[in-house]
């Protein structure tokens, strides 16, 4: 099974090429996209000069906007197995094979990398643990279903959730909005444990007002889609 990780970047120029070197090394079954966002830094010539797989978004379309390209990309390529990858360096391709076993054991749609099954490595600053369990609370009582790490951006799909994710994708902090999602479209969902680095150089683009912010937005968009029609 041809298996792609996508790596959105935005701003990443000091980080790709360890993610990329990660990836040849630990990954090697897996082929990569990296989807540049309209990033303001030398990030695209960084990809040139390197001859990186690269798709080049000419203005900043957002983190939603910026994976689903990756997932048209993969379909399009006839790939059956996709991964959203951060290019900030916190993700561990070492973890990818495991994953990969997980979805085929399982007969599972998504497979998420969790840092809150075994509790260790990085866990995320203590804000927003305080916003992922009230997330993770309101998916439950609306979907009778626990997914403790739903701001997780490890994810691994089969063909036919990037189907669906090619043909919606939430364009603002997508993650919890596409668990709610798969949920209520009745796709499986798994998790796998796994550890994370904190980013390994620049800073996260969502400050403390913004993680607030974030929490209630998501948590409305969540509410809201569990009202759709299947």
């Amino acid at each position: 099974m041809k298996k792609i990780v996508i790596i959105p970047a935005y701003n990443e120029q000091n980080n790709l090429i360890k993610v990329i070197k990660d990836l040849k090394l630990n990954a090697p079954r897996f082929d990569y996209v990296i989807i540049n966002d309209g990033s303001t830094d030398d990030t695209i010539s960084l990809c040139i000069e390197n001859n990186l797989n690269v798709i080049n978004l000419p203005v900043n379309l957002g983190i939603g906007a910026c994976v689903q390209t990756g997932y048209i990309y993969a379909l399009k390529n006839d790939y059956s197995v996709a991964v959203q990858f951060d290019g900030d360096g916190q993700h561990k391709a070492k973890y990818l094979e495991k994953m990969y076993h997980e979805l085929i054991k399982t007969g599972s749609d998504m497979v998420i990398g969790s840092r809150y099954l075994d509790k260790n490595g990085f866990q995320s600053t203590a804000l927003r643990r305080t916003g992922i369990k009230i997330l993770s609370k309101l998916i439950k009582i609306l979907h009778k279903e626990e997914i403790k790490d739903v701001t997780s951006g490890l994810r691994m799909v089969n063909r036919r959730l990037m189907e669906a994710f090619s043909e919606y994708y939430p364009y603002d902090y997508p993650e919890p909005e596409t668990i709610a999602f798969c949920m209520r479209k009745k796709f499986e969902i798994t998790e796998f444990p796994v550890t994370m680095r904190p980013r390994m150089e620049g800073t996260s683009s969502i400050d403390r007002i913004q993680s607030i912010y974030y929490m209630l937005k998501v948590s409305f968009s969540i509410i809201v889609d569990y009202f759709k029609k299947i």
